[in-house]
């Protein structure tokens, strides 16, 4: 089931009407009521507590951090005068640390507000450290492009930086996404990325076949209701009675995508379809095609997957096109 933008109450799934109060300590889990989070306290305090805990490791560490007056191997001022450069600057490194574990703190409770959490640590931890990938198609394709310049200065906090935005999601595939040097967790990215304009365009196609049966004001009521915003802020694709070339050529792109994933790390897709009991580790360190770095990148995007229905029965298909 897909994470709701509109807070539920975590221990009876009520909105509320909207009249919902955070819980103190972590501020990403909502409740009816003080006696509705008396009720969830024995659920949700271990989680809590780690965020807390994470949260206070985070705050000493940047104390440390700014209190540094500065030696021949960090500059003072860090945050005022390195932003980009964190991580190569050695002291830094326990900060970025624990910065970290906030995130994987947050990823531990399901919902939308502590993702939003984590990706809003994740965006400022590439701020501070340029050259971190640590991170969907605006991003993606920043590191595709400029990214993988090879005369691309990290260190020239003057040069543009993430500064991809709005490109359209439904043009082709540009070279490095499907480049050897890729990555595999911007190709899984942007693989389910893709599979959710599939659905969406073969919803829309579907919606087409009832047109004649209803009137215009509700089918177009039905069609907004199908569709992510992207689709639906796409005014062409939202006013089109055939979506078949364009379901044709997304349907390549991830094929393609599949295929790129495939020889990036064979073990993936396969564990992705059929989910191990001991996926809960996070290794520190992997190669590229080992099974280490295929369950990190596993953890990082399993709920996504989970959260968009008929996404992983579309690799169960490709799967068994692709054998045959």
């Amino acid at each position: 089931m897909a994470l709701s933008r509109n807070p539920r109450c975590a221990f009876c799934n009520s909105s509320n009407e909207g009249h919902l109060s955070r819980c103190a300590a972590c501020s990403v889990v909502h409740y009816c009521n003080r006696d509705r989070q008396a009720a969830h306290r024995d659920a949700h305090k271990r989680v809590c507590n780690v965020i807390k805990k994470a949260l206070q490791a985070l705050d000493k560490e940047e104390e440390n951090l700014r209190a540094h007056p500065g030696d021949w191997m960090t500059p003072p001022n860090l945050f005022e005068e390195s932003v980009g450069h964190f991580w190569g600057i050695h002291e830094t490194r326990p900060y970025m640390r624990s910065r970290y574990a906030v995130v994987e703190a947050y990823l531990a409770i399901d919902t939308y507000a502590a993702v939003e959490a984590a990706r809003s640590n994740l965006a400022d931890m590439l701020r501070l450290c340029r050259g971190d990938n640590m991170g969907v198609h605006d991003l993606c394709k920043w590191y595709a492009t400029t990214g993988s310049e090879g005369d691309y200065d990290w260190g020239d906090m003057d040069l543009g930086f993430l500064d991809v935005k709005d490109a359209d999601v439904f043009e082709p595939l540009v070279e490095g996404f499907l480049s050897k040097h890729g990555d595999l967790s911007f190709t899984v990215a942007l693989t389910l990325l893709n599979i959710r304009l599939l659905l969406d365009l073969q919803a829309l196609q579907n919606s087409s076949a009832i047109g004649h049966k209803v009137p215009q004001e509700i089918l177009d009521r039905v069609r907004n209701q199908l569709v992510t915003t992207v689709v639906h802020n796409n005014a062409k694709i939202m006013n089109s009675a055939d979506q078949t070339p364009l379901i044709k050529e997304i349907e390549k792109q991830v094929q393609a995508l599949y295929t790129k994933a495939q020889q990036q790390n064979k073990h993936f897709w396969p564990v992705l379809l059929k989910p191990e009991a001991d996926l809960g580790a996070r290794p520190n360190s992997y190669s590229p095609r080992s099974p280490q770095r295929m369950e990190k990148v596993w953890n990082y995007s399993y709920n996504s997957w989970k959260e968009t229905p008929g996404a992983i029965e579309m690799i169960r298909k490709l799967q068994k096109s692709n054998a045959s």
